[in-house]
């Protein structure tokens, strides 16, 4: 394993070590650090999961591809039900737990692989977790749903969660969002890395978006919002099909 996969050697730690919850810590590049006590929630069962992700979970037909499958919650609960699921993520020890939890068809892919993958290999595309965020900005999202669009049936769907990073009035985010778009950036493009003992990782993009940003950057891309689960949470779902 790398020795800057920080987040899959924070994940196989939790692992060993469930019940325990260990904090995940993730360092933004304004220097803001944060330490989440929820780590077990990659863990969690069906019974433990929000509303809003069983609703969105019962939406899933056919061939299931789960970008940023993290420990995989998603995909195990698929793969019990029946569904051809595979599980891919950049990092290492992410896929070693998955694998380890019994998930039986894994890909170490980054969500900028993902044309890897033959044309028409999926009918539904899993991106929870607030993973639409692996987008990272506009522009590389577009891109990226040209992409899904080839790997996926006719009338595939895409069920990803968001965070709206407009519902907060902490000084330190109100303050981020200014500092982006003083840079060009979109005010809820973050720049973060994950800390784990002395592991530190490396820095990356990760797009929070209110829903009338992401129908934006959806247009032009072949791809629509068909229903959104809960908009006006700060954490959402959105259902998107193609045109």
């Amino acid at each position: 394993m790398k020795s800057h996969d920080a987040f899959g050697k924070y994940l196989l730690y939790q692992y060993k070590n469930l019940p325990n919850k260990i904090n995940e810590i993730v360092e933004r590049d304004d220097g803001f650090i944060e330490g989440s006590s929820y780590s077990d929630r990659y863990f969690e069962d069906y019974p433990k999961w929000s509303e809003k992700e069983k609703k969105a979970i019962a939406l899933a037909r056919g061939r299931v591809l789960d970008i940023g499958c993290g420990a995989g919650r998603h995909s195990l609960y698929l793969q019990r039900k029946g569904f051809d699921v595979t599980g891919i993520d950049n990092s290492p020890g992410a896929i070693k737990v998955c694998k380890l939890r019994g998930l039986k068809k894994t890909r170490l892919l980054s969500v900028e692989q993902i044309g890897n993958f033959k044309p028409d290999s999926f009918d539904t595309i899993m991106m929870m977790g607030n993973n639409f965020g692996l987008f990272g900005s506009s522009r590389k999202a577009k891109t990226l749903l040209g992409k899904l669009s080839k790997i996926t049936s006719r009338h595939a769907k895409i069920i990803a969660e968001n965070r709206n990073p407009y519902r907060t009035n902490r000084k330190v985010h109100l303050s981020y969002h200014e500092f982006n778009r003083k840079r060009g950036r979109l005010a809820g493009q973050l720049k973060l890395r994950v800390i784990f003992n002395k592991i530190i990782g490396d820095w990356f993009d990760y797009l929070f978006v209110s829903p009338q940003e992401m129908r934006k950057i959806l247009n032009g891309t072949g791809w629509k919002i068909k229903r959104i689960i809960s908009e006006k949470s700060p954490d959402y779902i959105v259902v998107i099909e193609k045109l």
